[in-house]
C-alpha cells in the first residue's frame, strides 16, 4: 500500500516512515503540504498521514484541497498534532480527516490506528470496485431496455416480470421454455392464468408476493407444458427494484435434480433398468411375473433396448437367482460353432476338436441360459434347440447319449419371428415353444420422459471412467436430447453422452458439446416439434388408438391429464 507522509519535524517524520515500511508498505515522505500536494496530484495515495501544523498551508487545508480532488474519496487521512482543545476534533472531521491522533505518538497506539485504518482502505477499495462495477452495469442497462432482455434471456434460470397488477409484461426466453408458451401470448395476461402449478401452488406464490421481501423462500412446484412435458421448477419471488409493486419471478429448473433423486431413492430402477415411464413400469411387473416361473420367455425389442438387461432381471428374480447366467449372442455363428458352443463336442467330433467340450447348456446347469438374436439361428441348429427344450436333454456332437439339463432359456430378438417364420426362415413350431412367455421392450422415444435419468446415471459412469468432473446437462442440451427420435435407443444415448463427456470443456454438457446428429434433428423440417393444428393432431392420435384415451396420450408423448385437458380446451368429444 502506498502511503504520502507529511510531517515538518525530521525525527518524528523519520519514525512514521520506519513504522510504515516495517509494515509492508511504500511510503513517500513530504516536510511541507505544497510538497506533498504535488505528489498526491500525480498519483493516488490510498493512506495518508500528515500533521496539522506545517508550515505554509496547514494540514487542514492541504486535506480539504485533498478531498476536493478528483480521487481525494479514494484515500484514509489520519491527521496528528500536538494540539489538544475541545474543538480542534470537529474542526479536523470538518476538513475531511477520518481520524485524529495527538502527539507525542505512542507507537503502540499509532500501530492499532495504523490497522484500522489498513482495514478501511481495505474496504473503501472493495467498495470502489463494487461501485464501479455497479455504475457500469447500471450503464449497461440504462443504454437500453433490449439490453436487460439481452441479459435476462441469457441466464439460464427463467424470470417472469409482472406489472402492479399482476400481469405478464416479460417472459424470458428459458421462461418460455418452461411455461410452454411465447412472449405474445403471455403479454398481459395474470401469472396464475400462465404458470401451469397446481391450484395450492399459485396459492402459496400469491402468500408469497404479500410478505416482506426478507421473508420469502422458494416454493416447489411442478406442471405440465401445453406440450405435454412434466416440468419441476423453484419458484422464488422478487421485487422489481425500480416499482416494489412490480414483481419478478426467478424459475428455476429443477426436473433433472428431481428425476436422479427419484432414481436414487429406487423408485426408477428395476435391477440394471433405468426409466419409471409407465410402458417401463409395466415391463417391471412382467418380469416380476414371469420370474415366479420356469417358463421359456421370448425378450422382444428394437437393437439398444436393453434385452439383456431383462434377461438378466428375470434371472435374479428367479429362484435361479444363485446358479450361472450365461448369455450367447447366436448372431454371426457357423452352424457347427453355434451347434458345439450350445450344446458341447467329443474329441474328434470334427476338425480342431481336440478334447472334449462341455456346452453352454451343460455350462448353464441349474441356472438360465439366455440366447440373444435367436431370429439368427440356422435351420438346422433350430431343430436340435426345438428337442433341447421340449426334452430338456442336449446330445453333445460325436455322442449318440443324450445328457439330461436342467437349465431356463430366455430368448431375444430384434426381428419379427411371425414374419421370418412366413418367410422359411424360422421354424413355427420353435416359435410356439420360445414364445411361451413374451416381453415387448418399448424403443426409447417411447418413454422420453426417462431419458433425463438415462443420463444422469451415465454421466456417474462417464465421470468415473474418464476422471472428468461433469455434473449435468444444460437445459438446452436436455431440450435436444428429449427431442431426438433415438433409433439407437438407450445404446445409443449411452455412446452420445460418452461423446459429449469427451468434448465438454465445462461442468455442464452444453448443446456443441453434442453429436452433429442430435443438434441438427431438432432444426429438421422433417421433424417439427409440433404440428401447426393441434386439434387434428389430438383427431389423428385418437383415430390411431381406436379412441382409447389412454393409448392415444401415451402415442403423443404426453401425460393422461394432461391429453384430456387439451380435448377439454379444443372442445373434442372422444366418445
Amino acid at each position: 500500500m502506498k502511503v504520502l507522509v507529511v510531517e515538518d519535524d525530521s525525527s518524528t517524520r523519520a519514525v512514521l516512515e520506519n513504522i510504515l515500511v516495517t509494515r509492508g508498505c511504500e511510503v513517500t515522505a513530504c516536510a511541507d503540504a505544497e510538497t506533498a500536494w504535488a505528489a498526491y496530484q500525480g498519483e493516488l495515495y490510498p493512506l495518508v498521514v500528515m500533521d496539522w501544523l506545517l508550515p505554509g498551508m496547514d494540514g487542514l487545508q492541504l486535506c480539504r484541497q485533498m478531498r476536493g480532488s478528483a480521487h481525494g474519496d479514494r484515500s484514509i487521512i489520519i491527521m496528528f498534532t500536538a494540539r489538544d482543545q475541545p474543538d480542534d476534533l470537529q474542526a479536523v472531521l470538518a476538513a475531511g480527516a477520518d481520524d485524529y491522533l495527538t502527539k507525542p505518538v505512542d507507537v503502540r497506539r499509532l500501530n492499532v490506528r495504523l490497522a484500522i485504518a489498513e482495514r478501511q482502505v481495505e474496504n473503501l477499495s472493495e467498495r470502489k470496485r463494487a461501485e464501479a462495477r455497479l455504475a457500469e452495469m447500471f450503464r449497461e442497462v440504462e443504454r437500453s431496455r433490449d439490453d436487460l432482455m439481452s441479459i435476462l434471456n441469457a441466464l439460464r434460470v427463467g424470470t417472469a416480470i409482472t406489472d402492479p397488477d399482476g400481469g405478464v409484461t416479460f417472459l424470458s426466453e428459458a421462461a418460455q421454455r418452461l411455461l410452454g408458451v411465447s412472449q405474445e401470448a403471455a403479454d398481459g395476461h395474470p401469472w396464475e392464468m400462465l404458470f401451469p402449478f397446481e391450484d395450492h401452488v399459485k396459492a402459496e406464490l400469491q402468500a408469497m408476493l404479500e410478505r416482506p421481501a426478507a421473508e420469502r423462500a422458494k416454493v416447489a412446484a411442478h406442471g405440465d407444458t401445453p406440450a405435454g412435458r412434466r416440468r419441476w421448477v423453484d419458484v422464488e419471488v422478487l421485487d422489481d427494484p425500480r416499482d416494489p409493486r412490480r414483481k419478478i419471478f426467478f424459475l428455476y429448473d429443477v426436473s433433472d435434480v428431481h428425476d436422479l433423486r427419484r432414481l436414487l431413492e429406487g423408485k426408477a430402477q428395476f435391477e440394471d433398468l433405468i426409466g419409471r415411464s409407465e410402458p417401463m413400469l409395466q415391463v417391471y411387473q412382467q418380469i416380476r411375473e414371469v420370474a415366479r416361473v420356469d417358463s421359456t420367455v421370448l425378450i422382444e425389442g428394437d437393437t439398444g433396448t436393453g434385452k439383456e438387461l431383462v434377461a438378466r432381471a428375470i434371472h435374479n428374480s428367479s429362484h435361479r437367482a444363485g446358479q450361472p447366467f450365461i448369455a450367447v449372442n447366436s448372431a454371426g455363428l457357423t452352424d457347427s460353432l453355434l451347434a458345439s458352443q450350445l450344446f458341447g463336442h467329443k474329441r474328434g467330433a470334427f476338425t480342431g476338436a481336440i478334447e472334449d467340450h462341455k456346452g453352454v447348456f451343460e455350462a448353464a446347469e441349474g441356472g438360465t441360459l439366455f440366447l440373444d438374436e435367436i431370429g439368427d439361428i440356422p435351420l438346422n441348429v433350430q431343430t436340435s434347440l426345438l428337442r433341447v427344450l421340449q426334452e430338456r436333454e442336449i446330445t453333445r456332437l460325436g455322442e449318440s447319449k443324450p445328457r439330461r439339463v436342467d437349465v431356463r432359456v430366455l430368448a431375444a430378438t430384434h426381428r419379427s419371428l411371425s414374419e421370418e417364420v412366413e418367410k422359411g426362415n424360422f421354424r413355427a413350431d420353435l416359435l410356439y415353444r420360445v414364445r411361451v412367455a413374451r416381453i415387448q421392450l418399448p424403443p426409447l422415444c417411447r418413454r422420453r420422459e426417462d431419458i433425463p435419468l438415462l443420463v444422469g446415471l451415465f454421466l456417474d459412469q462417464c465421470s468415473a471412467a474418464t476422471g472428468k468432473s461433469v455434473q449435468e446437462v444444460s437445459p438446452e442440451a436436455m431440450d435436444l436430447l428429449l427431442d431426438y427420435d433415438w433409433p439407437g435407443n438407450v445404446r445409443e444415448l449411452k455412446s452420445a453422452i460418452e461423446f459429449a463427456m469427451i468434448r465438454c470443456k465445462t461442468a455442464a454438457i452444453e448443446p456443441g458439446d453434442l453429436p452433429p446428429e442430435v443438434v441438427s434433428f431438432s432444426s429438421s423440417p422433417a421433424s417439427p416439434a409440433e404440428p401447426v393444428d393441434e386439434k387434428q393432431r389430438l383427431l389423428q392420435a385418437l383415430e390411431r388408438a381406436k379412441g382409447n384415451r389412454t393409448v392415444a396420450a401415451r402415442l403423443l408423448g404426453i401425460s393422461r391429464a394432461t391429453f384430456y385437458r387439451r380435448l377439454a380446451e379444443l372442445d373434442i368429444s372422444a366418445e
